[in-house]
């Protein structure tokens, strides 16, 4: 049963599938604990849900993919189609937590955090691990540990 776990592509099991979703669904929260303020719009629980969301979208797609190939040669199926939508469908949502202010701009690396979000969940419902989490573990290294290089660079440069 472990093997079926960390198979690629669709999967008839539902442990797999829960499996997958409960993954997406941390990797989103790992990535959104960092923009978890009460001056952001989007954070912990938005990641977590575009990482949900991205995840079953992509599982459903591969279902359907898979069975339409049984279907016979006739019948065509393309699972690039969803990941486009997916990608769409979270730019929407990213675009919303960019604010302009006059010349200021917020909200940008919140946008880029959902869209990694998905990203991620779209990895993980196709069944691969090892890559989209080691892009969260690099977008926590982006998101703490260069914002504090960052801060500090800004801090020498208005003094």
């Amino acid at each position: 049963m472990l093997e079926t776990l960390f198979q690629p592509g669709p999967t008839d099991s539902y442990v797999a599938g829960a499996f997958r979703l409960v993954l997406a669904a941390l990797a989103g929260a790992a990535i959104g604990f960092e923009r978890e303020d009460p001056k952001r719009h989007a954070g912990l629980r938005t990641d977590m849900l575009v990482g949900l969301a991205s995840c079953l979208v992509t599982m459903g797609a591969l279902h359907i993919a898979a069975f339409i190939d049984l279907a016979g040669e006739n019948a065509r199926a393309d699972p690039i189609r969803v990941v486009e939508a997916v990608t769409a469908g979270v730019a929407f949502i990213a675009a919303g937590s960019i604010i302009r202010s006059g010349t200021d701009i917020h909200g940008v690396t919140t946008a880029a955090a959902l869209w990694l979000a998905g990203a991620v969940g779209i990895s993980i419902g196709a069944g691969y691990f090892a890559l989209p989490l080691t892009a969260v573990a690099i977008a926590l290294f982006i998101l703490t540990v260069l914002k504090k290089v960052e801060e500090k660079m800004l801090d020498k440069h208005d003094e």
